[in-house]
């Protein structure tokens, strides 16, 4: 016997497994409106404009004005000023955090994002971490799948040019450049090293991995990555090495209307790309560390 209310297990079965499913479809469907909305708003070209690259080029001049003690070894570890930073590093955990306000700054018809974090690469010596960090050619092995392509142009003494085919997605927006940066290291002492790294050309690929891909005009793209600069400071200490990086980016503004949708993409792209470069870089030490031993 049934009653409005007082359904048989059977019958309680079929309406859960119905409603999981309504449930499910609408999720999708909910999903699918949602990439097609923003499909719509990011997928046309933006034009990267004059006053943006002069506030991104102001914004990374004072950056490295505030960084100039550490090009000297004075404060040259974030994660020694960090409260509880050191700690949590030598307990394993990777430490990252935005470096200013929640690392968006919003900038004529643009975004910059900063982004800093810190791991610590135990049982390695300065050498092996330089070593690993500077083998370009294996940055596609060993950052994937960030980096899908890598390649050293060039090398003499300190200095490096690098190709990088980046790779970032998260939910719906997938991006793909070819990419080019001059990286310049400096040796302060025997245990610590720094790098400079400024991307020079960054060209977005349309229909990656197919017969039709190409690149788009740069700088007449979708402007989901317009400037890469990154600064890298290394400390061998404590049996093992720190390693710091503090990565600004240069992106398109939000689309009037789309703040809700887009916002946690941009706000927090950049902050997991870099964990999951610190952490890949720990996994690659970790390798060669066992190998030494």
């Amino acid at each position: 016997m049934s009653w409005p209310g007082l359904l048989s297990n059977n019958e309680d079965c079929v309406l859960l497994a119905l409603g999981m499913r309504l449930k499910t479809c609408f999720v999708r469907g909910t999903l699918v409106l949602c990439a097609l909305v923003l499909g719509a708003h990011v997928g046309s070209a933006v034009e990267l404009k004059r006053e943006t690259i002069e506030a991104f080029d102001r914004y990374t001049a004072e950056l490295e004005t505030h960084l100039e003690p550490r090009w000297h070894g004075t404060h040259f570890l974030w994660s020694d000023d960090e409260p509880g930073g050191r700690d949590k590093l030598a307990e394993g955990s990777i430490v990252v955090r935005p470096a200013n306000g929640n690392g968006v700054i919003a900038v004529k018809n643009g975004l910059i994002q900063d982004w800093i974090g810190a791991v610590f690469l135990p049982h390695c010596t300065l050498k092996t971490v330089l070593g690993i960090v500077q083998d370009y050619d294996h940055h596609k092995e060993i950052y994937k799948p960030q980096i899908a392509d890598s390649k050293m142009q060039s090398h003499q003494g300190d200095d490096f040019q690098i190709y990088l085919r980046i790779v970032k997605s998260k939910f719906f927006l997938n991006l793909v450049v070819n990419s080019e940066h001059k990286v310049h290291f400096t040796m302060l002492d025997p245990q610590k090293a720094y790098s400079r790294s400024y991307s020079t050309r960054i060209a977005e690929v349309s229909e990656p991995g197919k017969k039709g891909e190409h690149e788009l005009p740069v700088g007449d793209d979708r402007g989901l990555l317009w400037r890469l600069y990154n600064y890298w400071f290394f400390e061998e200490r404590d049996g093992g090495v720190y390693a710091t990086c503090q990565s600004v980016s240069l992106t398109r503004d939000i689309p009037f209307g789309m703040g809700k949708l887009l916002a946690p993409i941009i706000h927090d792209l950049p902050g997991e790309s870099l964990e999951l470069s610190l952490e890949q870089l720990r996994k690659a030490s970790s390798v060669i560390a066992l190998r030494a031993n």
